[in-house]
């Protein structure tokens, strides 16, 4: 019997594993700023997890693993 995978295949299903990858790199950087005991203010956190690009969020967690205050993590002005 086939089994019919077209859904894994949409635009949705797309769209809702962007969602989930845009989650997870916000609860990955926000983790790894607190677990280094960064202080994270409030419009630090909210420009996190409100940023859906997938590439800006990946150099901020790339940068979070270095950085000395949640507002090194957005140095280059995006998002």
């Amino acid at each position: 019997m086939a089994v019919d995978l077209s859904f894994y295949k949409s635009d949705l299903a797309e769209e809702l594993r962007d969602e989930g990858s845009v989650n997870t790199y916000g609860t990955a950087i926000l983790t790894v700023l607190e677990q280094r005991g960064i202080d994270v203010p409030a419009d630090a956190r909210q420009r996190i997890t409100e940023c859906g690009d997938l590439e800006i969020l990946h150099a901020w967690l790339v940068r979070a693993a270095t950085a000395t205050s949640a507002a090194e993590i957005f140095a280059d002005g995006k998002a």
